[in-house]
């Protein structure tokens, strides 16, 4: 558990929720010293009931109590927030942001002063603990800031430290990810079901062969390619599913996806 640090995430939409779910769930932070903030009354008496946490519409007294806050709200508004924080935090205090396209400068500007930021970008699975995050160093962070940042997140998940110039790149592959993935597993319970199989059948395939596959790759470090060639015997079945895949040019398909999706994020906002 996170000793002595106070988180407040301004923002409990479905990413600012999926840390509050992570960060209870994993016990990593006593539910005291977590507090969130949302426009919208009827969501903090939702998060309040659901995970026993301070929630509030007005950020001022939660972010004067909070050692980090954490902007998880829509591009759009971040700059309403901003303005709102820089009137209330002092450069004892930590800023990350997890939201897209916005950079740690834009935010460090509208914030002034010496504000420590550090920009992140979690994934959806910080939901149930697995979630993939990366952070990078944003203006007046120090070494101390980034080794705060990575023990919050990595109860969620893994953590990958990296330079921001790639975190559009970040959000397009892992960021955006899960939703390919999700993509992926339909169509192979999808085409379970053509076959003649059960859906919730199906589906449990083609879900628990996703989560083994990945861990495989996690756990041996080998190239995916190695580990493609284990499953693939010469003339068999795997091999006519691959060709498969290939005529239907997938892997292209997913390399594009994943470019199309850092051009998206590259048109970010600049002060």
């Amino acid at each position: 558990m996170i000793d002595d640090v106070s988180v407040c995430i301004v923002g409990a939409g479905k990413m600012g929720e999926a840390l509050i779910h992570g960060l209870i769930s994993k016990k990593a932070i006593a539910p005291s010293r977590l507090f969130a903030v949302d426009t919208l009354l009827d969501r903090c008496e939702y998060v309040s009931k659901k995970y026993g946490i301070v929630c509030d519409t007005d950020v001022t007294k939660l972010a004067l109590n909070s050692n980090v806050i954490i902007i998880a709200v829509k591009p759009n508004d971040v700059e309403r927030v901003a303005d709102k924080l820089r009137t209330l935090l002092t450069s004892k205090q930590l800023v990350i942001t997890i939201v897209a396209r916005i950079s740690s400068e834009f935010l460090s500007k509208i914030l002034g002063g010496e504000i420590p930021v550090i920009r992140a970008m979690p994934n959806i699975a910080v939901l149930v603990g697995e979630g993939m995050i990366a952070i990078s160093r944003g203006p007046n962070s120090s070494t101390e800031h980034i080794a705060l940042a990575e023990e919050i997140f990595s109860s969620t998940g893994k953590v990958a430290i990296v330079d921001e110039k790639d975190l559009d790149a970040v959000t397009a592959l892992s960021a955006s990810g899960p939703a390919y993935i999700f993509m992926i597993i339909e169509a192979l319970s999808d085409g379970g079901v053509t076959v003649g199989l059960e859906r919730d059948i199906s589906t449990l395939l083609a879900t628990q062969t996703t989560l083994g596959a990945a861990k495989m790759i996690l756990e041996t470090r080998e190239h995916p390619a190695k580990l493609r060639d284990m499953v693939t015997t010469p003339g068999g079945t795997t091999v006519e599913g691959l060709l498969e895949l290939e005529k239907k040019k997938v892997r292209a398909a997913l390399i594009e996806a994943v470019i199309k999706a850092t051009e998206k994020s590259r048109g970010q906002l600049t002060k």
